[in-house]
């Protein structure tokens, strides 16, 4: 689960570090949502810095995250260079 994570467009970068915090770019704005992260089997829950929480599950190697889907950064890339 550690590593980069990426929508399709590229607009929502979301860092999951492997000390349990997560960084979230949205566009421009770096770190617009940061805070911790537990992973239970492919299910993960957030907790923001703010006190919003938040889940997500890993199907298929692909994050889905609330309304979100990300690709891990290197599989991301990939599918925007075969558009």
């Amino acid at each position: 689960m550690v590593g980069m994570w990426v929508t399709a467009d590229g607009h929502i970068r979301q860092e999951l570090r492997a000390d349990g915090r997560y960084d979230e770019a949205r566009g421009e704005r770096r770190s617009a949502y940061t805070g911790r992260y537990t992973v239970t089997g492919n299910h993960l829950d957030y907790v923001d810095d703010t006190g919003f929480t938040a889940t997500g599950d890993i199907r298929d190697g692909v994050l889905h995250h609330e309304h979100l889907v990300l690709y891990r950064e290197s599989a991301a890339d990939h599918r925007q260079a075969r558009r």
